[in-house]
């Protein structure tokens, strides 16, 4: 039998439908003839049918009626079972004619004129309608597109390969990848060409992931990739960052002898300097017979995004020796580089071939010579380039404002965000972010509460790198609450939101809020990095809770982070202020780039715990090992001296006081004071004290107590009196000094007075320590009832 018959019920046949059937069928019922095609072929066209038929079985339609009561669409909404959506007659159009797209149909007479049999075979009508569908997909037009598969299920014609990948094509141009794959689906003969089409769909998409599946589908239907094929999946791995599939594919294209192929070595450089794999990227670019500008700045970037500057350098000069032309995202790529090796003498070399090229302007441009001179600390260059943009975009304005932010312009990135508003360009999120950033550099609280407003007025506040920075303000503020509740607003926090949240609870009183915070992090699955482990330390190194501080050391150990410089010093710091100083030693030791903080942190840890002894033999070693004190370091090892009157060791440390040229430090030089008069040494502590330039409240105080301490209280009220002549306001630790004085030399009526102007003068509420020199004063003078 050459055709099959299927009986549709209409309420009307239209005209059209009566002149195509034979007169003897009744008048509710009319026939269509169909071609016969297999069921598979069947389902595909009845999914994109887009004229509303009743039907149980049908095949690709020769002749039909489109519906005159209501246009119909085609959709991919899978809670529809034809797959069909309908839309308003209005806004619908139907392409039915080979005059498409500039046809009406306004009257009967014009659908009848178009049923007609076409006057091109159908090889001709085959590459038309795969013309028409390229236009459609360069163009993105959706609903011309879907009407030309529409002709084509109307015409009858068998599809070939050909039209069919174009269809593919299409649908995966407008965006609509389960049409596209519904289609590759029901193909009766899958050409590695489809396959590939559906891929790169999916990569062009952001669904990597389902690109490398489908390459997966592809070859168990033992399909051979091309060297396409290859090059698209390879792109596929890139974006998803699949580095051990993207090996196998290189081991297949080396067996395929396509490796030598531009396309497939310029995806494998970039998979590879994407993945971080730099040296493998390099091996493979520089096995390449041809090379692009496409592979060069794929291995550039490797570079740059490794932060390999002096490589990106000598990279970049390669390619100019090869005569390869670059583009501004070569420029681009080259800035990064220099940026990010702080490399500021090429840098400008590289603006003034900018300036050669003509793209000084570029807005593009102009953000990377932004960020590299703000890297280098050149932040008035980067104004320079800033001020020279004619009409910089968000993107540009946004590059100036962190630049000025991260470079301690804080208060100039304000300004700046004030003169984009001015100028009427509306910021996004990234130049919110920067700004709060400004404002918490800037302590500026009511700043960063007006730009919150702002934020809400822009709808910007789900933003997670705005929100992060709203956190992070509101923590540094002291404004825990608020934080809190930016922080339970957000829809989609993510590590940095938590670690943002966790900086807030340091001091003793929050800090167990921060050990719980930490606790439920974990429970929500996120794993914690260096930044994190810092935060949680310093908790526990407030709430001097070293079981908890052993348990994050777990994680750490788990997570490979003690070896960290950053979480390490965070670790010494809680054992040491935990009194636990064999662990912290421990965990110093562990450290093979131990920096100056780190010196200071176990030497202040052994100070203060009355091993003075090792303090200065790690003070020594730090000598050994060509790290500088600075003047805390100094100072925490004087204070360990001072307490136990190590006077053989505080002499030491004042010579390397002297060399290292921190003894005009206020800091040290009071701690000088404080150890030579604890140790009995008043008139060394006296001639150091007389020698500083400028003195603040700790080093008088130094002074007054040692004076007090050895007896002499005269010499402390004298420096008492020239203390407040010089304009210093003496706190309670002045007080108590000068109150010793009154003790010692028994002058009750003096300690009244002083003790009555702390309290109305001053304003300070007496401690247990002045109430007790207050007794000892009455006392000694026998006032027993005072």
């Amino acid at each position: 039998m050459e055709c099959d018959f299927i009986a549709l019920k209409m309420r009307s046949p239209s005209p059209t439908f009566q002149r195509l059937f034979p007169p003897n069928l009744p008048s509710s019922i009319s026939s269509v003839k169909l071609l016969n095609l297999p069921h598979r072929r069947t389902s595909s066209v009845l999914k994109f049918l887009p004229f509303r038929v009743n039907f149980s079985f049908c095949a690709c339609l020769n002749v039909i009626e489109p519906n005159p009561t209501s246009g119909l669409a085609l959709t991919d909404n899978q809670s529809s079972p034809s797959h069909l959506e309908e839309v308003n007659g209005k806004n619908s159009r139907n392409f039915l004619s080979p005059n498409w797209p500039n046809l009406s149909l306004n009257d009967q007479s014009e659908r009848i004129e178009m049923m007609r049999p076409l006057s091109f075979t159908a090889k001709e009508a085959l590459k038309r309608y795969s013309r028409m569908l390229r236009e459609c997909a360069s163009r993105r037009t959706l609903n011309e597109g879907k009407a030309v598969h529409g002709n084509v299920i109307k015409s009858g014609i068998q599809p070939d390969s050909h039209l069919l990948v174009s269809l593919i094509n299409f649908y995966v141009k407008c965006g609509r990848i389960l049409l596209a794959r519904r289609l590759l689906d029901e193909m009766s003969e899958r050409e590695v060409v489809s396959w590939t089409t559906l891929i790169a769909g999916y990569v062009s998409e952001g669904c990597a992931t389902d690109g490398v599946s489908l390459y997966c589908e592809m070859r168990k239907e033992n399909i051979r990739p091309n060297e396409f094929a290859l090059a698209t999946v390879l792109k596929a791995c890139s974006n998803s960052l699949d580095i051990e599939f993207g090996k196998q594919v290189h081991a297949e294209a080396i067996k395929a002898g396509f490796l030598r192929d531009l396309f497939v070595g310029s995806t494998l450089v970039d998979l590879y300097a994407k993945c971080g794999e730099v040296e493998l990227a390099d091996t493979v670019f520089f096995g390449m017979p041809d090379k692009n500008d496409v592979s060069w700045n794929a291995l550039l970037n490797g570079y740059a995004h490794r932060g390999d500057g002096e490589e990106v350098l000598k990279l970049f000069s390669r390619m100019t020796e090869c005569e390869m032309k670059f583009s501004k995202f070569t420029l681009s790529t080259v800035l990064k580089g220099c940026a990010n090796s702080r490399n500021l003498r090429e840098g400008k070399v590289l603006h003034s071939l900018v300036i050669r090229n003509g793209c000084e302007l570029d807005e593009f441009l102009g953000c990377s010579l932004v960020d590299m001179y703000s890297k280098c600390g050149a932040i008035y260059d980067a104004q320079k380039v800033f001020n020279r943009i004619k009409d910089p975009d968000i993107v540009t304005w946004s590059a100036m404002i962190a630049a000025l932010d991260q470079q301690g312009h804080s208060q100039e990135a304000a300004e700046l965000f004030h003169l984009m508003q001015h100028t009427g360009v509306k910021p996004n999120q990234f130049t919110l972010a920067s700004v709060v950033s400004a404002a918490t550099n800037m302590a500026d609280l009511y700043f960063g509460r007006s730009i919150h407003s702002c934020i809400y007025k822009y709808g910007l506040e789900s933003d997670n790198s705005v929100g992060n920075a709203l956190i992070m303000m509101y923590m540094n503020s002291g404004c825990l609450e608020d934080g809190i509740q930016v922080f339970e607003a957000m829809t989609d926090r993510d590590l940095v939101s938590w670690n943002a949240l966790l900086s807030g609870f340091h001091d003793f009183e929050t800090g167990d809020q921060g050990l719980r915070i930490f606790d439920q992090m974990l429970v929500e699955g996120f794993k914690p990095n260096m930044y994190t482990f810092v935060s949680v330390l310093r908790s526990c190194a407030s709430l001097l809770d070293v079981c908890f501080g052993k348990q994050v050391h777990t994680h750490i150990i788990k997570n490979s982070l003690d070896g960290n410089d950053f979480v390490g010093t965070a670790l010494i710091d809680m054992y040491a202020k935990s009194r636990c100083l064999e662990d912290a030693d421990v965990a110093f030791n562990r450290l093979t780039n131990r920096d100056l903080f780190t010196w200071t942190v176990i030497i202040a840890g052994f100070a203060q715990n009355g091993q003075e002894e090792k303090a200065v033999k790690c003070l020594v070693q730090m000598l050994r090992e060509d790290i500088k004190p600075n003047e805390f370091t100094l100072a925490s090892c004087l204070s360990g001296c001072s307490r136990v009157a190590a006077l053989g060791n505080g002499q030491q440390l004042h010579s390397v006081a002297i060399k290292s040229g921190h003894f005009g430090d206020v800091f040290v030089a009071s701690a000088l004071v404080d150890m030579y008069g604890k140790c009995g040494c008043i008139e060394d502590a006296e001639a150091i004290f007389k020698g500083l330039f400028s003195r603040d409240t700790v080093s008088w105080n130094t002074i007054i107590s040692g004076y007090s301490q050895h007896g002499q209280g005269k010499k402390a009220l004298e420096a008492f009196r020239m203390m407040l002549d010089e304009g210093i306001v003496p706190d309670e630790i002045t007080y108590l000094g000068v109150l010793a004085a009154c003790s010692y030399m028994g002058l009750v009526e003096e300690g009244k007075k002083l003790f009555n102007l702390m309290c109305k003068d001053y304003g300070i509420t007496p401690s247990i320590e002045h109430h007790a020199c207050m007794v000892d004063i009455l006392g000694r003078a026998g006032k027993f009832s005072e």
